[in-house]
């Protein structure tokens, strides 16, 4: 099967896929008290913490000039979006084939969009974090510059990026159990190699390089950018991370669609 109509089966199926993910969204939710109301509370608790921990006990600051107590908390959400974004999606992918199971066996169903609806799933969060943090940038600093409308561009090749991931590791959690485990404790050590709780500049040069190969840094750094800093997207960076994240998407869907024949067998 060519990658065209893969990808043609993956629009055709659209609605499928827009239902989906709001059964995913609200059985994520459900049977708590204030059920998806947590989607917001939650973003705004944690904002509330980092402005209070980072900005009056340990009173954080950036290396910006003149800054407001929350800007520490500000750039800090900024980045954790970025990151939770990927995090969400890539750690559910080892157990999204095995979650789902009863699908396995239906010939018609295409469980290549299990992927695509764990990555809507948790942009919808990513929507509310996105919306709890320009709250407390209007509150505190104002409106944005207008380059935070350049955000869904910067975005689209690391959308790609996170699907390519989550195909691969949908399908090797199927033959390997154990890939859930890694995948968690790579989360906890990739959150303190990304520029998350300090710029690269405050690291020895030396040390600089192995921050720089993350490949969720340039996209932190460029969200910050044109969020906080209101400086325009790297164009040639930005191309060459596109180029990668098409590449790492067709090879992530081609080895899911090989691999997915011997589900069954596993499962």
């Amino acid at each position: 099967m060519s990658v065209f109509r893969i990808f043609f089966n993956i629009y055709t199926h659209r609605e499928l896929i827009r239902r989906m993910i709001q059964r995913e969204i609200v059985l994520r939710y459900r049977g708590s008290i204030l059920g998806m109301l947590w989607s917001f509370f939650t973003p705004l608790l944690m904002l509330g913490i980092y402005t209070f921990v980072f900005s009056v006990v340990f009173q954080a600051r950036w290396g910006v000039e003149n800054p407001l107590k929350t800007d520490f908390a500000l750039i800090l959400f900024a980045g954790l979006m970025i990151f939770y974004l990927f995090s969400d999606t890539i750690t559910r992918a080892p157990g999204l084939v095995l979650a789902n199971a009863n699908y396995v066996k239906k010939v018609v169903f295409p469980l290549e969009i299990l992927s695509i609806v764990s990555l809507g799933a948790a942009l919808f969060q990513f929507l509310i974090n996105f919306l709890v943090w320009l709250m407390f940038m209007l509150i505190f600093r104002g409106l944005p510059p207008l380059t935070i409308f350049l955000l869904p561009l910067l975005l689209f090749p690391f959308l790609l990026f996170i699907l390519g991931l989550s195909w691969f590791f949908s399908s090797v959690g199927v033959y390997v159990r154990d890939i859930g485990q890694l995948i968690n404790v790579f989360m906890t050590v990739l959150m303190f190699l990304s520029p998350l709780f300090y710029p690269i500049s405050a690291l020895p040069a030396q040390y600089q390089v192995f921050i720089l190969a993350n490949p969720l840094t340039f996209v932190i750094e460029q969200s910050r950018d044109l969020m906080i800093w209101g400086k325009p997207i790297l164009w040639q960076s930005w191309g060459v991370y596109l180029i990668v994240s098409v590449a790492i998407a067709w090879l992530g869907l081609m080895w899911f669609v090989k691999t997915k024949k011997g589900f069954a067998d596993v499962i």
